[in-house]
């Protein structure tokens, strides 16, 4: 398998050096040059496989030999080993559960995967890689988990101030080792925006091997397809689910548009946002446009520009009809977003988080539409890891899981930046 450019104006390349490279010379998302079928057999047999074996049969094509079997096979047991069960909140609605791995969201896949491919490619390195990372909320903490204690790897996680949850900067800022984390004055776009220029600095990627861990990256994205195939093997009716997503910058949608493109079964996509709706108002009108980010208590979606759509588009033919027919999109409001947890909660016992209770308000009105259907929304993070919404809605506290107790005393070390490019390549230089 090799991988092209967006933009067209860089060389193809294999899995490893994309892995390491993040994102292609001429700043655009690498895309695989061809979109594998899943094998004869391979949906009938899910009920009955281990999840990793389900990543290993989903990721080998994309791997290619960049990574030998046996190790691929490793990594991908180490990348799904807990639990991504499928629950029943109503008769109609069905949660994926995303949240039962070391920092409790979703992006603990993406991010172990990734984590351990750059490990393997980097074990004979002499020049340390650095891991630039820009975070809306959840990234980061999985990030830092997953690369934690790395030889030969060191992070660096933007986020922007006051625009995380307590136990989100704290998962960003509290573990130390190789680890080091930029707060910055401004929003996610602005930390995107940074990470983005300095992938185009080619003076300081002379200086520092860089490589990017968000969903840019196609070892964090691509992995991202198991939990959908996962889910499928758990799903107990002959028809297909309309599958819900909460949505910031669409690497997790996009995985499982991967997926479907793939053979995998589903009836519909539903692109569930918040305020920041610059993907439904395309989906309505044809036209995209960019807009300025909107802080939401879905924090982890609050991105004005999202980077991956331009592969959702590519992966259509950027035939409009033709994704329009597949997918939905739905702005959901913070008032929407704390009635939906609050009803839920009273009606069924189940708590959602923030980003869970905007997939679940969107599916509940495609579904609304759709008396024929049932779906399953994506519930991507703990709702510990925000708690004031969550117990404002519901009235009750939110239990702090074990894991979490320790890290929550730990002491927050990060160093503030302007959201100015200078400012960011002088950290970066010393």
């Amino acid at each position: 398998m090799h991988y092209y450019s967006l933009n067209r104006q860089s060389d193809s390349v294999d899995f490893r050096t994309a892995t390491v490279a993040g994102q292609a010379p001429d700043g655009g998302l690498y895309f695989p040059e061809t979109i594998p079928r899943f094998p004869a057999g391979f949906l009938e047999q899910l009920p009955q496989l281990p999840a990793a074996e389900i990543a290993l049969t989903v990721l080998r094509p994309y791997v290619g030999d960049t990574i030998p079997e046996t190790e691929l096979a490793r990594i991908c047991a180490e990348t799904v080993n807990f639990p991504l069960p499928v629950v029943p909140v109503t008769e109609r609605i069905s949660a994926l559960e995303l949240f039962h791995g070391p920092t409790l969201a979703f992006k603990d896949v993406g991010a172990r995967f990734m984590s351990r491919c750059l490990g393997y490619f980097s074990r004979h390195e002499t020049q340390p890689v650095t891991v630039l990372v820009a975070t809306s909320g959840d990234t980061g903490g999985a990030v830092a988990s997953g690369f934690l204690g790395v030889p030969g790897v060191e992070v660096v996680i933007l986020y922007p101030q006051g625009r995380v949850s307590p136990v989100q900067e704290q998962q960003l800022t509290a573990l130390g080792q190789n680890i080091r984390a930029l707060e910055v004055r401004g929003n996610f776009d602005d930390c995107q925006r940074l990470v983005k220029q300095a992938f185009r600095d080619e003076e300081l990627r002379q200086r520092r091997q860089l490589t990017s861990a968000n969903s840019i990256n196609v070892a964090r994205w691509l992995p991202q397809q198991i939990y959908y195939v996962a889910a499928l093997g758990q799903w107990p009716r002959a028809q297909p689910p309309v599958v819900a997503v909460p949505s910031g910058n669409f690497g997790n949608l996009c995985a499982g548009l991967l997926a479907y493109a793939s053979g995998l079964p589903v009836a519909h996509f539903v692109a569930a946002c918040n305020q920041n709706d610059a993907v439904p108002r395309y989906l309505q009108s044809g036209q995209y446009a960019a807009q300025a980010a909107v802080a939401t208590l879905s924090n982890a979606m609050d991105v004005g520009d999202p980077s991956n759509f331009g592969r959702i588009l590519e992966l259509f033919g950027h035939q409009y009809p033709v994704l329009r027919e597949l997918l939905s999109g739905y702005s959901v409001s913070d008032a929407a977003t704390t009635a939906t947890i609050t009803r839920v909660f009273q009606e069924t016992g189940y708590a959602l988080d923030p980003h869970g209770a905007v997939a679940y308000y969107a599916l509940e009105d495609y579904l609304r539409q759709h008396p024929e259907q049932r779906g399953i929304f994506l519930e991507t993070a703990h709702p510990v890891k925000f708690p004031a919404a969550v117990e404002t809605a519901t009235g009750q506290p939110v239990p702090i899981p074990a894991a979490l107790q320790e890290l929550i005393q730990q002491p927050k070390q990060s160093t503030l930046l302007e959201p100015e490019y200078e400012a960011l390549r002088a950290y970066l230089w010393e």
